[in-house]
């Protein structure tokens, strides 16, 4: 891991200064051939983010577009697995740490990728217990800098960025990353998720970030042996109306999903004819719509 991922503080207050705008010049650089960035999250866990974070990357690079992934869940990094690419040696060159690169070219960076071994977790060493939980937070922070910065994601038309959970993580990754495009929000069709995902909605307003719409995951069971889809949740109503958000897409839990990212093969490329891929493939086209509305990649 590059030595910067551990120089948090500086030595003296003009010098904190000095790096502070080092770091953020040097982020300007590499986002500059970053044509679009777009955050996808929540602020609840396990809602299938990081399962559609794979499979709408999937989706475009299938379609040409030059796709990159940067897991942003340090803690709970699953990108990697989801992608294929668990394993893979990162290659270290002048240019920076070369991100591993899975089917139809998509770039991946995550924390999975440097730990040691299945078990290894992610831990920071504070300089005392008493200021563990701040020190933690100012590594992750500085970590997720690094990984932007460091990583030599070469001409991209889309970085997608899958935050962890939590309400704070999109307004704090919009701080990071000013020329963040907007955020997916994605909830489940329960009424504790909808909950959840409303503060989380409501302080990325507070923070001005741009929300593009919600997208319900798990909405209905898609029997893969006779193809009809039943309720799952049995949540009511419309939980984009709710939000006051754009309704992006419904997308129907299939067993083979779950199957597909175990395996580290995207369920869109695999199963393409299933009504859940039918529901990723118009997600993918909303996004893809919002993101060029002159119709291309570029």
């Amino acid at each position: 891991m590059p030595k910067r991922y551990r120089d948090i503080v500086g030595d003296g207050g003009s010098n904190i200064l000095a790096q502070v705008e080092e770091r953020q010049a040097r982020l300007r650089t590499r986002m500059a051939s970053v044509r679009k960035k777009v955050a996808v999250t929540s602020g609840k866990g396990g809602v299938g983010k990081s399962v559609l974070t794979a499979n709408l990357a999937a989706i475009l690079a299938a379609e040409g577009w030059r796709v990159g992934v940067l897991d942003a869940d340090l803690n709970g990094p699953s990108i990697a697995q989801f992608l294929g690419v668990r394993g893979q040696r990162l290659r270290l060159s002048s240019d920076g740490v070369h991100p591993a690169e899975g089917s139809l070219g998509i770039r991946v960076m995550s924390m999975d990728l440097f730990l040691r071994d299945d078990r290894a977790p992610l831990t920071w060493e504070a300089p005392s217990p008493q200021g563990s939980f701040v020190w933690r937070e100012s590594m992750e922070a500085s970590a997720l800098r690094e990984f932007l910065t460091d990583t030599a994601w070469g001409e991209l038309d889309l970085l997608l960025l899958d935050l962890p959970p939590g309400a704070p993580r999109l307004p704090a990754l919009a701080d990071l990353l000013p020329d963040l495009d907007g955020g997916l929000v994605v909830t489940i069709p329960s009424e504790v998720s909808r909950l959840v995902v409303a503060r989380a909605v409501e302080l990325a307003r507070t923070h001005g970030v741009e929300l593009f719409g919600l997208v319900e995951n798990m909405a209905g069971y898609l029997c893969p042996t006779c193809g009809s889809t039943g309720d799952l949740f049995g949540g009511e109503g419309s939980a984009a109306e709710a939000l006051g958000l754009q309704p992006l897409g419904r997308i129907p839990f299939d067993p083979r999903i779950a199957s597909c990212a175990d395996r580290g093969s995207p369920y869109a490329v695999e199963h393409p004819d299933t009504e859940a891929s039918q529901a990723l493939r118009e997600l993918a086209g909303r996004l893809r719509a919002r993101l060029s509305p002159e119709g291309g990649a570029r």
